[in-house]
């Protein structure tokens, strides 16, 4: 197999099902009939070449903590300090700039809504820009991976999301090992048990019980479609009704094309959008076509709508956890100008 096969297959069939076993590098070259040290020298690569961010788990949101999707409207003069500042925080693992008066998105993470609350304040105060809150109502697309031959995330229809579940102790310390992901070595759960405190069978079998809960969306590559050349990546909204809101979610999701794609809770007039979904595509052309396809496909055509091109990425990373109470906002950011330590 070449290098270019490889890397292909890497990326496109390990994102999920990867093999939760002692051995998985050396149980994907079985697979893909080449060595452990071949897999683990192009995931490398790929690491090294911003293609992937770490081989690790994806959790399903709030299933766990507390998490939103968050926006600023910030002046464009102004954006480099203040996106610099919501990166700085840990809380944040995504951080794009997108065209619209609200231009600055991202995804904030805390132990509990309350910490989540006073994070999105520290955040305001910090910037001088207060963000507008978008938590997810209802899903109707989830994340189980980026297909690079459709260019799409698998599809996998959901309804409202589940209810949070508590977590001991020792499930709190293995989620903070993974959160790098899976280390470059012919045992990586080992390390990661010793990391928790665990035996290497037990957090095999723990990851193995979240993903058939759910608590795991999937454990494998994660990619940067970005660097994968889907450059154009519009975020699409519509006010839908509130009685027709679920219905059109589901038909959008089935629309070939679209990612990702969630109802969520309006804040007010300043923000009217409720039905969410994103579209990637290799030219901005393309994915404008394809939106008003769709959006004629499913009933959506003359409904109030907005396209957000993604246009800068300030942060892109696995969410971090921590359990309720284990850090207060303050901890979470790193030391910045105007916040106390």
């Amino acid at each position: 197999m070449n290098a270019t096969d490889l890397e292909f297959r890497l990326l496109n069939e390990f994102q999920r099902g990867f093999p939760l076993v002692a051995e998985p590098w050396a149980a994907i070259g079985a697979q893909l009939g080449c060595g452990t040290a071949d897999v683990l020298a192009q995931l490398a690569a790929l690491r090294d070449g911003g293609k992937i961010s770490r081989v690790g788990p994806v959790f399903a949101p709030n299933r766990i903590g507390a998490s939103t999707l968050a926006a600023m409207a910030v002046p464009t003069a102004d954006l480099p300090r203040v996106a610099a500042i919501v990166s700085a925080f840990s809380g944040v693992n995504h951080n794009y700039r997108r065209e619209h008066r609200y231009n600055l998105w991202f995804v904030a993470n805390a132990g509990s809504e309350a910490e989540l609350a006073d994070l999105l304040g520290t955040m305001g105060a910090a910037t001088g820009c207060p963000p507008i809150s978008l938590p997810l109502v209802e899903e109707y697309h989830i994340d189980l991976g980026f297909d690079l031959i459709s260019g799409r995330r698998t599809r996998h229809a959901v309804g409202l999301p589940a209810g949070r579940r508590e977590l001991g102790a020792t499930e709190w310390r293995l989620i903070h090992a993974l959160h790098d992901g899976l280390q470059w070595q012919a045992r990586p759960f080992r390390a990661v048990a010793d990391a928790a405190g665990m035996s290497e069978a037990r957090v095999l079998d723990t990851l193995g019980g979240w993903l058939d809960e759910g608590l795991l969306r999937r454990f494998g590559v994660v990619v940067r479609h970005r660097e994968l050349g889907y450059r154009a990546n519009a975020m699409c909204v519509w006010a839908a009704p509130e009685a027709e809101v679920s219905r059109l979610g589901h038909l959008l999701a089935g629309q070939d094309g679209v990612s990702l794609c969630y109802r969520r809770h309006s804040p007010g007039p300043e923000w009217p959008y409720t039905l969410f979904c994103m579209i990637h595509g290799h030219s901005r052309d393309a994915v404008e076509a394809r939106r008003d396809e769709i959006a004629e496909a499913v009933g959506l055509a003359g409904v109030p709508a907005a396209v957000l091109f993604s246009t800068d990425c300030y942060k892109q990373c696995g969410a971090r956890y921590r359990a309720p109470d284990a850090a207060s906002p303050r901890y979470l950011s790193q030391s910045l100008p105007g916040l106390a330590a």
